[in-house]
């Protein structure tokens, strides 16, 4: 029995298996390379669900950590501390002018943004508002409130009833949209580019409308960005992707973010317009170690690398390569329906389901992700050295080709 056999076995005595596991224990990484156990080296075209965004051990990230733990850990929230104010510092500086709650994940801040677009339905109007309008083949996260905001109906197996108050509607189709809203809606969330759905992307018109029906009916509009954000899509957040006919971009009024924002670290952030920001007073939300000052001096480093490195543009500039490759690519043509996605956020949807493309991967030594059934997912850390991402994408091809 290998090494690695072993550790999958002490794994599965005490870990509880509500995670489909590979048969891989990863040991070490740096860059967009992992190793296994064993000391089989693979290409991270997947990067952790996209949260090691700047690659595995980076260096800028490394020193962040250590010269962090040697000052301060944990304090709690009702003291201030220095990296979490310059991390949202630095959210004002590259997004919208807003202000900042911390907590682990994308889920929880996607909790805590529809807490406060209820917490202002609620205080703001009459009749009280406490609905939230969501879309069909999005995900918003596990919790029992966000299963039942999620349009996966997979998703919410098991969990009935769904709490009251989340309601989906078809996605792309705004009369539906504008048809479920009533009296008692507080707010509509919406992913910019759906990723758990097949990598879905809102027409530009789509979203200026749900903008402007949020102005007219005085509802919270939440983008979810805790896969788009932080450079991923070729711009520091998935919405600066969208323009508006009166200047500057559509915007939310809560942006929530997670998986990246700490570069592998646990860190999710609800950042909302100052005037809603001020409806959470104290007591009305919270978060032990969000804002733990490790994870924030992490997330600042995230930014630092992103911004010093050109990250953003990077991910433009890789994605349109890959975009290009494959449709180009002669072997695989009649088995992709399509490549879509923007920067190093990638969907290949397949017309078949493919049989094991995620274990043969593995097999190969690269690092994918399927969902949706056939839609084969690439979020690479943005750094990826080119070569690598090309000598990737061929493995990728060759997957797809053999079927």
């Amino acid at each position: 029995m290998s090494q690695m056999q072993q550790i999958i076995e002490r794994g599965n005595a005490v870990l509880i298996g509500n995670y489909a596991r590979y048969p891989v224990c990863m040991r070490h990484g740096e860059g967009a390379l992992v190793w296994d156990a064993d000391g089989k080296r693979y290409i991270d075209l997947f990067a952790g669900f996209g949260a090691a965004i700047v690659g595995h051990c980076h260096p800028a990230l490394i020193r962040a950590v250590m010269e962090q733990s040697t000052r301060l850990w944990h304090v709690g929230n009702t003291f201030y501390t220095e990296p979490q104010i310059e991390f949202a510092q630095r959210l004002n500086k590259h997004g919208f002018a807003g202000k900042a709650f911390f907590c682990h994940s994308g889920l929880e801040a996607n909790e805590a943004a529809c807490k406060l677009a209820r917490l202002r339905g609620n205080r703001q109007f009459t009749p009280k508002r406490w609905k939230i309008l969501s879309l069909t083949k999005c995900f918003h996260g596990r919790s029992l409130a966000m299963i039942s905001a999620t349009g996966n109906p997979k998703v919410k197996e098991g969990f009935e009833p769904m709490v009251p108050g989340f309601a989906q509607v078809e996605a792309g189709d705004f009369g539906a949209l504008e048809r479920a809203v009533d009296d008692e809606t507080a707010g509509i969330i919406v992913e910019v580019i759906q990723g758990e759905g097949g990598i879905n992307e809102h027409s530009a018109d789509y979203l200026l409308g749900v903008r402007r029906l949020c102005d007219s009916r005085g509802l919270t509009l939440i983008f979810d960005e805790v896969w788009t954000g932080c450079g991923r899509t070729g711009r520091w957040f998935a919405y600066q992707h969208l323009a508006h006919p009166d200047g500057g971009f559509i915007e939310p009024d809560i942006m929530t973010l997670g998986k990246a924002a700490g570069g592998g670290l646990p860190v999710g952030v609800m950042y909302a317009k100052p005037a809603l920001a001020a409806l959470l007073t104290p007591g009305t939300h919270g978060c032990t170690l969000g804002a733990n000052p490790i994870c924030m001096a992490a997330a600042c480093a995230v930014f630092d690398v992103i911004e010093r490195d050109g990250l953003a543009n990077r991910a433009e500039e890789l994605g349109r390569l890959a975009i290009e490759r494959l449709g180009a690519d002669r072997r695989i043509a009649d088995r992709i329906a399509a490549v879509r996605g923007r920067g190093l956020m990638l969907g290949i949807e397949l017309k078949d389901p493919p049989k094991r493309i995620v274990e043969r991967g593995l097999e190969r030594g690269v690092i994918i992700n399927l969902t949706a059934g056939r839609v084969i997912r690439l979020a690479p850390p943005l750094n990826i050295p080119r070569e690598l991402w090309e000598e990737g994408l061929e493995m990728v091809a060759q997957l797809i080709a053999a079927g």
